[in-house]
């Protein structure tokens, strides 16, 4: 009887969501609300129909396709093919026994459903082919994990307190400072995050600068770094003796920027909205680059539907003008960092070449570790979601050569 009307008041739901699903940006906020206008749900019924929600924003096409046949087969498929929690467990228990285990692959799913439609934007496959294909396309389509990024030489504490909590975590092999956190938490609420001692990082978003490898005691520049993440990670590669301007347009972003630094206590960070003068130089130059977020769309995947190809030229076009903006700040032998959060190529190596081409002052410059990853004939590094088990991201270090 709970799993029915479970399953009841999930339908209603999806109806009432479903009309803002390929348009709205800020759909996450959007289902929040509505969940917490439901009075009578507790904390385990939204993390439930938050799960089912976006299981079918996941698999949308496919959910699309079953809803014209019926409800039940539509409702039946989300539930089969959310992750086993123990929020879901009652309602894939309540499967017929017809229902087979879930399968690793999307083409397996795809064959039990009796569903062929794509799980990807049919114009995003000229962007990555990598990612219509397993084991990328199998690893894009399941939950993303919680990762944080240690921020302290003694971790104890953070560890004491998880264990505290009933929280089960480990390191990333690839990065012993990275932990994954199995329990999905607000992992903001604890002591540990309160007095610095971690920050929550995507572990593919730590590795880029870890293979760029920023010396210690180096003076650099954040060119747009948002509320921080990067920032402060690169403000502990380089150490106290090291130093990190960084710098944004927008005032929100690095309000929240300071309190994460003085968090950190990280003082060797200074936040400003405006540009360096025309002649400053630094050792290195970090451009964490807006982009269009298909890195992202594991963890985020209602932007798979809301993002349109047309951005993605438009963001291409704006990564290399500041691209070429800031190569100017780059010191005599210093390197150019240039990041995303994109798997397209038009974001990535394309910007890379055409960058090359038109300052032959720059060259690439081999990564301090490649964490797996083969480097582009661009020189850059994509870090795809199936290697680490992370998001997708990309990264170039170009070097300036000396007079």
């Amino acid at each position: 009887m709970i799993a029915a009307n479970q399953g009841r008041t999930f339908l209603r739901l999806l109806a009432e969501l479903q009309p803002h699903f390929r348009t709205d940006r800020n759909l996450p906020a959007r289902i929040q609300q509505r969940l917490a206008k439901e009075k009578r749900f507790g904390s385990r019924d939204r993390r439930l129909y938050r799960e089912l929600l976006y299981t079918a924003i996941r698999h949308l096409p496919w959910i699309e396709t079953l809803l014209t046949r019926s409800e039940e087969d539509a409702l039946n498929a989300v539930i089969w093919l959310a992750e086993d929690r123990l929020e879901t467990r009652p309602l894939k228990q309540a499967l017929p026994p017809t229902w087979p285990p879930l399968p690793d692959t999307v083409a397996a799913k795809a064959a039990q459903l009796g569903v062929s439609e794509s799980l990807l934007p049919a114009w995003f496959e000229a962007h990555c082919p990598t990612a219509f294909v397993s084991p990328e396309l199998d690893v894009l389509h399941t939950r993303a994990p919680l990762w944080l990024r240690l921020q302290t030489e003694e971790p104890r504490s953070v560890f004491e307190e998880f264990t505290f909590r009933q929280w089960t975590w480990k390191a990333a092999d690839s990065l012993p400072n990275a932990i994954e956190v199995f329990t999905q938490a607000d992992l903001t609420t604890t002591d540990a995050f309160e007095r610095g001692e971690f920050e929550i990082q995507d572990l593919g978003s730590q590795l880029l600068l870890e293979a760029v490898g920023p010396t210690p005691g180096s003076r650099w520049l954040d060119a747009c770094a948002g509320a921080g993440g990067k920032t402060l990670q690169l403000a502990r590669l380089v150490g106290s003796s090291g130093h990190v301007d960084a710098i944004d347009p927008r005032s929100a972003a690095l309000t929240e920027l300071k309190l994460r630094a003085n968090r950190a206590r990280l003082s060797q960070i200074t936040i400003r909205q405006h540009p360096p003068a025309p002649d400053a130089l630094y050792d290195g130059v970090l451009i964490d680059a807006p982009c269009s977020g298909t890195g992202t769309w594991r963890r985020s995947p209602h932007l798979k539907w809301s993002l349109h190809e047309a951005e993605v030229t438009a963001a291409a076009q704006r990564q290399g003008e500041i691209l070429a903006r800031y190569a100017s700040h780059v010191r005599p032998g210093g390197l150019l960092v240039y990041a995303t959060c994109s798997l397209s190529h038009f974001e990535n190596d394309d910007i890379v070449a055409s960058f090359l081409a038109a300052h032959p002052e720059f060259k690439p410059q081999s990564f301090a570790r490649t964490f797996g990853a083969t480097a582009s004939p661009s020189g850059g590094l994509t870090l795809y979601p199936s290697l680490h088990n992370t998001d997708g991201f990309f990264v170039a270090a170009l070097q300036r050569t000396l007079p």
